[in-house]
């Protein structure tokens, strides 16, 4: 594995990355699969898509399985609930368009098909699930699914689960996390205490855990996989419209709505400035333990010669290496040998 990039190299090629995924430029990524959960829904990330593709003048199919209401910005909304597989498959292709020709099907206008949740196909039909969306991944359609990680579903012990299968047919993977989770085990990973687990993790009784669905805005962690085979990994926030974020003063900010989780103010590493805040007096009223230093143990330290700085002298510039040695009375001392 390579080493990571520095965040200066990092950040201009992923933020140009995100921001070209959610307006389907150039359709970079046929099959985008969303894996929400209870604790951070993916309907923020879905509204962000539509409203893009509105914006980019795509239409936008929208399949139906548990979504009851016409979602804002949706031009064909297709209810797909108690259909079967060729039903359906006749009706999203008349949806958005495509024309059957003797080899193969296209569409002739650009657009953006969208389901709402993948569990009623991944139930009914796991094992044809490749050719039911190879059917629509064309030059011009690109595919956002929805997969509800905490669902459980069943599956044939000698078969993949279906989220493996969809992982490995999707170009992209977007997982959602809640802000409030992701803040607080930062903080446990900054104290070396183990890090707290939400919602069904907690215990028995427990569905959703606290600071679930952020008002703030979503965490997207992002595997983006290119053709070559190699992926790039990049976690970002997208603040909710709601509560906007201030990206006047981050790096590259204005030009687009997310920004790397890194760069978000309650996030990101503390500065030289912080950690000498520690130290103040204001702050060492709030721990039972002294951060700082007194005025005799900063002058000790200072005073402490490291072995390192004899050679920096006059005589150990240039002469090489020496060893130094002083003997003690527990030495057992020979004239004879000259090697000290």
């Amino acid at each position: 594995m390579p080493p990571p990039q520095p965040i200066s190299r990092r950040r201009p090629h992923n933020l140009l990355l995100i921001s070209r995924l959610l307006s389907l430029y150039d359709t970079i990524s046929p099959f985008t699969l969303i894996i929400d959960s209870l604790s951070q829904s993916g309907e923020p990330l879905v509204r962000e898509f539509v409203r893009r593709a509105n914006g980019a003048k795509t239409k936008v199919v929208f399949v139906a399985f548990g979504t009851t209401r016409v979602p804002r910005g949706v031009d064909v909304f297709l209810k797909a609930r108690g259909k079967g597989l060729g039903e359906l498959r006749k009706g999203i292709s008349e949806a958005l368009g495509m024309e059957e020709g003797p080899s193969s099907t296209k569409a002739t206008q650009k657009a953006l098909l969208v389901i709402d949740t993948l569990h009623p196909l991944s139930i009914s039909h796991p094992s044809q699930l490749p050719t039911f969306f190879s059917a629509f991944l064309t030059p011009t359609t690109s595919l956002l699914a929805t997969y509800h990680n905490d669902v459980p579903l069943p599956h044939h012990p000698y078969t993949p689960t279906p989220l493996t299968l969809l992982k490995y047919l999707a170009t992209t993977l977007l997982t959602t996390h809640s802000l409030s989770h992701v803040l607080a085990r930062k903080a446990a990973r900054d104290r070396s205490e183990i890090e707290p687990v939400f919602g069904i993790e907690e215990g028995q009784g427990v569905v959703r855990g606290l600071g679930s669905n952020d008002r703030r805005g979503v965490v997207v962690e992002m595997e983006y996989r290119r053709r070559s085979g190699r992926g790039v990994i990049e976690w970002f926030f997208l603040p909710s419209d709601n509560h906007p974020l201030d990206t006047t003063n981050l790096p590259l900010g204005g030009k687009e709505k997310a920004i790397l989780l890194t760069d978000h103010p309650l996030y990101r590493i503390p500065s030289s400035s912080d950690v000498a805040e520690l130290e103040s007096p204001e702050t060492s009223t709030l721990t039972t333990f002294n951060l700082g230093l007194t005025d005799k143990q900063r002058k000790a330290r200072e005073d402490v010669v490291l072995p390192y700085y004899d050679a920096q002298g006059e005589r150990g510039v240039g002469e090489g290496g020496r060893i130094l040695y002083e003997m003690g009375w527990e030495d057992d001392f020979d004239e004879e040998e000259d090697e000290v």
